[in-house]
């Protein structure tokens, strides 16, 4: 009996070594493909269909978001000056290609009437030609002065579209983004990129946005990016943030 109580005493101890062992490696099995797997996938800062918002490789570690108003003077001058001079070549092929990516966010002022009008014709489009949004974004900011309040004041919201759409660049679809900036469903259902423009105003006031310009890097608003930043303010900004 003292025998076969030792053999079980020396059993059950090998058994239970044996299941921990196997568990301990199945859970460190699974948290290691676990940690692989999230750190190859890009972290998703935009619905898919307005992916056309991002600049550079959108599986860049780092995220600028940039919110802009195309009425806002402040606006204008950071996208001229600083994202299609300095911000867009660094990110796309220079120095933080593949290392940061640029997220433009659409935000539209309500103080201003017809800042609306333009936000929807920017995201029709980026509806039909998603490749040219960036162009179209060029033209209105270089013409904001046109849809400024006084300028304005005088046309329908019809004229103001009309006159959106003849900013669209040649090779992109006018007589399609005009009809998506058309009123078709019901007497107070908006235009046919409506939701896209209540995506953008949801995420500005779940962030808190107020003014424009406004910067978050990596999901958090950075207070010292400023529109009369140069090249050199840039570099430093980058410089300091950049880890990967």
């Amino acid at each position: 009996m003292h025998q076969r109580a030792m053999v079980w005493f020396v059993w059950s101890i090998i058994m239970t070594f044996a299941v921990t062992f196997a568990y301990t490696h199945d859970q460190t099995g699974v948290t290691s493909s676990t940690s692989r797997h999230s750190h190859h996938q890009p972290t998703r800062s935009l619905q898919p269909s307005l992916s056309y918002l991002t600049i550079g490789n959108p599986a860049s570690p780092h995220t600028l978001e940039l919110y802009l108003d195309f009425v806002c003077p402040y606006s204008a001058k950071i996208f001229l000056n600083a994202v299609d001079s300095v911000l867009k070549p660094w990110v796309t092929e220079g120095t933080y290609a593949g290392k940061v990516k640029l997220v433009f966010r659409l935000q539209p002022q309500p103080w201003h009437g017809s800042s609306t009008f333009t936000h929807e014709a920017a995201l029709a489009v980026g509806r039909v030609a998603p490749n040219r949004f960036y162009d179209y974004a060029i033209e209105l900011f270089k013409a904001q002065t046109e849809f400024f309040d006084i300028p304005t004041s005088t046309l329908t919201p019809l004229q103001i579209r009309e006159k959106l759409v003849s900013l669209v660049p040649d090779g992109i679809d006018r007589k399609a983004v005009g009809e998506l900036l058309e009123l078709k469903s019901t007497p107070n259902g908006g235009v046919g990129v409506t939701d896209d423009l209540k995506y953008n105003i949801k995420l500005g006031r779940q962030n808190g946005i107020h003014v424009t310009p406004s910067a978050l890097w990596d999901g958090l608003l950075t207070q010292e990016v400023s529109s009369s930043w140069a090249k050199n303010e840039w570099e430093w900004f980058l410089k300091a943030r950049v880890t990967a």
